[in-house]
């Protein structure tokens, strides 16, 4: 069934029926690409994880309109707040990677540039790469069946990164071979929220690795293998959310 995001502005009730408006893009989508018609449902998400399955009974131009018949909480969240650090990364890869993690549960993410980085933002790009991995993030979002749309934060520097983490923080390093993601994990109380820090293609400097567990993150190893930096943000979610919620 379609799932569609809102805000609570967008829910009105009288006489004890409540009715959403969905506008944008997301009407039209409906409307347009998906062909729907009055008395079909959808679900709507009014983005404080509360969900509502709706009656669709209004197409008007630029926005329609569906009556609420059930109403529940969306289950769909992990159970802490999961926050990605994500090195600049060449290419699509950074598209990949938001787009998996939204699916393997990452709650915010925040991309930053380490020293071994290629790509190099300057500010007039770097917008214009926020306002389209924002939109990556709510097409996973919805795909995915998300309580949330994660948000997509601005680039940080590896100066603004530092200053930054706070609480569980776990930072994979291919320098680390003692402690596993999984060790570490079983081993750490986590509550409220996770942080995980990776790097770009070119990996973290030494210096680098030392500022942060200097900072109390937790370095620890993905494994006998080694993983591209698109694969192992995926990685190091799924082990997370394992951990976390199974």
């Amino acid at each position: 069934m379609p799932r569609f995001f809102i805000r609570q502005n967008q829910i009105s009730e009288e006489n004890g029926v409540k009715t959403v408006t969905v506008t944008g893009d997301d009407s039209h989508h409906i409307s347009r690409a998906l062909r729907m018609a009055a008395g079909e449902r959808i679900e709507v998400v009014d983005m404080q994880k509360n969900l509502y399955l709706c009656e669709l009974n209004g197409f008007f131009d630029g926005y329609v309109t569906a009556k609420v018949i059930e109403e529940g909480k969306a289950e769909t969240e992990p159970t802490s707040f999961i926050r990605l650090y994500q090195a600049l990364a060449k290419g699509d890869k950074m598209e990949t990677i938001i787009q998996k993690s939204i699916e393997c549960g990452a709650c915010e993410i925040v991309p930053f540039c380490s020293e071994r980085c290629v790509v190099k933002l300057d500010k007039r790009d770097e917008q214009k790469k926020i306002d389209r991995w924002q939109k990556i993030a709510e097409g996973a979002a919805k795909q995915s069946g998300r309580g949330i749309i994660p948000e997509v934060k601005g680039v940080l520097s590896f100066k603004e990164l530092l200053e930054n983490i706070s609480g569980t923080v776990l930072f994979c390093y291919e320098g680390e071979d003692t402690v596993t993601i999984k060790q570490a994990l079983q081993n750490t109380k986590i509550a409220g929220n996770v942080s995980v820090i990776i790097g770009s293609e070119g990996g973290f400097s030494q210096k680098e690795a030392e500022q942060l567990k200097e900072k109390g993150a937790i370095s620890v190893g993905l494994g006998k293998r080694i993983l591209r930096c698109e694969t192992a943000p995926t990685f190091a979610l799924a082990c997370i959310c394992y951990e976390l919620e199974l």
